[in-house]
């Protein structure tokens, strides 16, 4: 099966910007580094899980669907622009939250209840990625609701945080194929991509992308922000065989092509770090570009580290792949790692 021919709901401006820091390229001494803005997908103040709405959205409205249910956390990119993909197609939202109301909402949980889904539940503690207990009891909380919306007439779709590992595929296999042709367009090959990686899903799809388009020849850095990197790269081959089986691949994705980096975590997923700090700070300063503190900043730090390192020379192009989450700058939890830079 083609990309082109799976059904897709357009929801956002694509292709998003591909833009050149030149100051900050400067000021590393090494390659050209470049940033695909998906940041700016146009809808719901931007972010990568529009991409993959796109297509699990197609599959809901197959289905009739005249409401979502999906779970996230209190801090959650997917539940804001999930619920503002839903308000834009007109259905009914239900946002299963892992974690406390607090007693001011900040950063995206603001930003939910701007949106008014039609229903927010909050469930157990705070925590990512959910285990264990947490997470069963957020899966028994959306059937139940799935059961309840469907006494009352309606047709509930369910969305899992982050969305089904075959629509992030879908939908960034798909942003390779713009990131080709707008470097074409310039005529440049890059050399590497960086990626913070989370669930996983948009990781899988660049390296997908990657293998379908460039033959392998561009590669893809995946900077974990949760988990280790030979767990990340098993979740990412089960994600990788599921879409060669949806594509009909001819040939597998190489395991080599596979590159996860563990060592940008920190403390653990959200928690800031020095080099997140420094990468948004010195992204900010030399470019006017903002990175959010959880994904972007240590994918950013990753790539410093990697160019300071000499993984790359003055003829290679390194891109960032901007997927958003800028709100998170202006959660509670997030204050503290920049208040001195103000006072």
């Amino acid at each position: 099966m083609q990309l082109g021919g799976i059904p897709r709901l357009r929801l956002g401006e694509f292709p998003t910007p591909l833009q050149e820091l030149k100051n900050l390229g400067r000021e590393l001494g090494g390659p050209r580094i470049f940033v695909k803005r998906d940041d700016q997908t146009g809808l719901g103040l931007g972010g990568n899980k529009l991409r993959k709405l796109e297509y699990a959205l197609a599959e809901a409205a197959a289905q009739g669907a005249t409401a979502v249910i999906t779970v996230g956390g209190p801090q959650s990119n997917h539940l804001r622009l999930t619920t503002a993909a839903c308000n834009k197609l007109g259905l009914k939202t239900v946002l299963v939250i892992r974690g406390k109301l607090p007693e001011k909402p900040s950063g995206n949980l603001l930003i939910d209840h701007i949106w008014g889904p039609s229903e927010i539940h909050y469930v157990g503690a705070d925590g990512f990625p959910s285990k264990g207990e947490l997470d069963r009891v957020a899966d028994e909380k959306a059937d139940e609701i799935a059961e309840r919306l469907r006494s009352e007439g309606e047709v509930p779709y369910f969305i899992p945080n982050g969305c089904r590992a075959i629509h992030g595929a879908m939908g960034y296999a798909g942003c390779v194929l713009e990131l080709v042709g707008q470097f074409r367009d310039r005529q440049l090959s890059p050399t590497a991509v960086f990626t913070a990686v989370g669930t996983s899903s948009t990781y899988t799809g660049l390296v997908l992308g990657a293998h379908l388009f460039t033959q392998d020849q561009l590669s893809i850095v995946g900077i974990s922000v949760a988990n280790a990197s030979d767990i990340v790269s098993e979740r990412v081959v089960r994600q990788l065989n599921q879409a060669a089986e949806v594509f009909k691949l001819k040939t597998k994705v190489s395991r080599e092509a596979i590159v996860v980096l563990d060592q940008y975590v920190g403390d653990g997923y959200g928690i800031p770090t020095t080099a997140m700090k420094e990468a948004v700070l010195m992204t900010a300063r030399a470019e006017g570009v903002l990175l959010d503190p959880v994904y972007t900043g240590k994918a950013m730090a990753g790539l410093i580290d990697r160019v300071r390192a000499g993984d790359y020379t003055n003829d290679d192009v390194v891109v960032l792949l901007h997927t958003g989450g800028t709100p998170a700058l202006f959660a509670d939890s997030q204050i503290d790692a920049f208040i001195d830079e103000i006072q």
